[in-house]
């Protein structure tokens, strides 16, 4: 327990409620034994380490996470050791207990309507493309709150659904980490908006459950994404060769861990991945996404329209950043093959072309930052998560434009890549329950490291 000082300053009543709320049976007089000068403990951050947070540090911690690509809600049950807290060391690691065990696993589609709804939402006005039906609303803050809702029962079933099939009690469990789904990203505005209803969730599994992760560092100066970073280091972060950790959601993004921890992390997105891949097969195939990239390999890939892609602002950005739906999506990407067309209208295409191209974007935005920290380090390893990691295409891709270091999954780090996001933020929701910074500065752009999140007591 190294960072207490946002509970620290609570009041006296605060305090009692925190305390009651964690099951500690303590009357006002037991709280004021503990406060007083008379009392074993010096300050009130070291009462607060004997009491509210001691029974957080281990435990049962579920994560979830629905990316950009919105192609369903990845669960996860895992238990963490204690060094997993500290992500300042990562070279002294107690090589006889595993960081982190992966317990079960779970894995479920959004039901379709939802699906559209978040779709919309994610889209400026977006909402105004769907057709209500009975007892459904007709505008986009009402859809904000129908959404917020219907995401959380639909969690909450996912995450019994998750305890039922592990047989695990609900008990067992200190607090599920759940990102939501972020319908607006404007880290150049100074917001980010995950949408969840944690308080249906801890209601319907009777779990606390810890959300609204991004805002904190958005308060200090953030970008807000990416928050992975972290938990990269935390777990990947002992080596002595660079390491880089490519996450292949529907954006793109990169964590570069240095060897043996020397230099500080950077991470941050590199550009847009399974996002324009998933949603052109939506719109040319009957698949929802490319399956191993076999569709993409079939193309050739258009070298013009490909560097008009990469002229997208984005790119030419200095880090920290991030981006999402916001610049990158399938009206975008329209746009840009209507531009094309008119400037190279004697080049003949077909849509199997335009995805090797929009694979080719993927991997040669994101090679193109990782060669920038691993050119001089001839046994730098590249390990790839995310959905994107099943694409054997865009693997391949990622190889060609990486020549001197080792690509491969993050199964070879002993965690296969559907599960690396959730456990993530698994991670997190501890992290914030230890009074345990979850941010990296140097990543997000925050001016501190901060407690993420809200905790909303089951």
């Amino acid at each position: 327990m190294t960072n207490p000082a946002s509970i620290a300053d609570t009041d006296h009543n605060a305090l009692a409620d925190l305390l009651m709320n964690n099951g500690l049976d303590n009357s006002s007089d037991d709280i004021d034994d503990l406060t007083s000068d008379n009392s074993n403990y010096a300050t009130l951050t070291d009462a607060l380490e004997q009491t509210v947070f001691e029974s957080f540090d281990d435990g049962l911690y579920i994560g979830m996470m629905s990316g950009t690509s919105l192609d369903g809600m990845d669960a996860v049950v895992c238990q963490f050791n204690n060094d997993m807290g500290d992500t300042e060391n990562t070279s002294n690691k107690d090589s006889t207990q595993p960081p982190m065990q992966l317990l079960a696993t779970y894995s479920q589609d959004f039901p379709p309507r939802l699906r559209e709804v978040l779709l919309a939402l994610c889209q400026p006005n977006g909402v105004n493309q769907l057709v209500p039906e009975a007892d459904e609303p007709n505008s986009e803050l009402d859809w904000f709150g129908w959404a917020s809702r219907e995401y959380a029962e639909f969690a909450s079933e996912v995450v019994n659904t998750l305890l039922q099939q592990a047989n695990i009690d609900a008990e067992s469990v200190l607090a599920i980490g759940c990102h939501g789904q972020t319908v607006r990203h404007r880290p150049q505005m100074g917001f980010s908006l995950q949408l969840v209803d944690a308080n249906i969730i801890a209601e319907r599994t009777g779990i606390s459950v810890v959300s609204d992760f991004r805002r904190r560092d958005m308060a200090v100066g953030g970008q807000g994404a990416p928050l992975v970073p972290a938990f990269h280091q935390a777990l990947f972060g002992a080596s002595d060769n660079t390491r880089v950790i490519l996450n292949l959601g529907g954006i793109a993004n990169i964590t570069v861990l240095p060897a043996d921890g020397k230099d500080r992390v950077v991470g941050y997105d590199t550009g847009p991945a399974n996002l324009l891949l998933d949603a052109w097969t939506v719109l040319h195939t009957d698949n929802s996404y490319d399956a191993s990239g076999a569709w993409a390999q079939s193309g050739i890939i258009i070298e013009p329209l490909l560097q008009q892609l990469l002229a997208h602002p984005f790119f030419a950005q200095s880090h920290p950043k991030s981006t999402g739906r916001e610049d990158f999506n399938l009206a975008w990407l329209q746009d840009e093959l209507q531009t094309f067309d008119q400037t190279s209208v004697y080049t003949r295409y077909s849509s199997a072309d335009v995805q090797a191209t929009l694979t080719e974007l993927t991997a040669i935005s994101a090679s193109a930052q990782i060669s920038k920290f691993t050119t001089n380090d001839k046994n730098s390893s590249v390990y790839v998560c995310g959905g994107g990691a099943l694409n054997d295409y865009l693997m391949t891709r990622l190889r060609a434009h990486l020549p001197h270091s080792t690509v491969m999954t993050t199964e070879h780090l002993g965690l296969a890549p559907t599960w690396v996001e959730a456990v993530a933020f698994a991670w997190l929701a501890r992290q914030t329950l230890m009074g345990e910074t979850g941010n990296l500065p140097a990543v997000t752009g925050a001016n501190k490291g901060v407690v993420l999140g809200q905790v909303c007591f089951a």
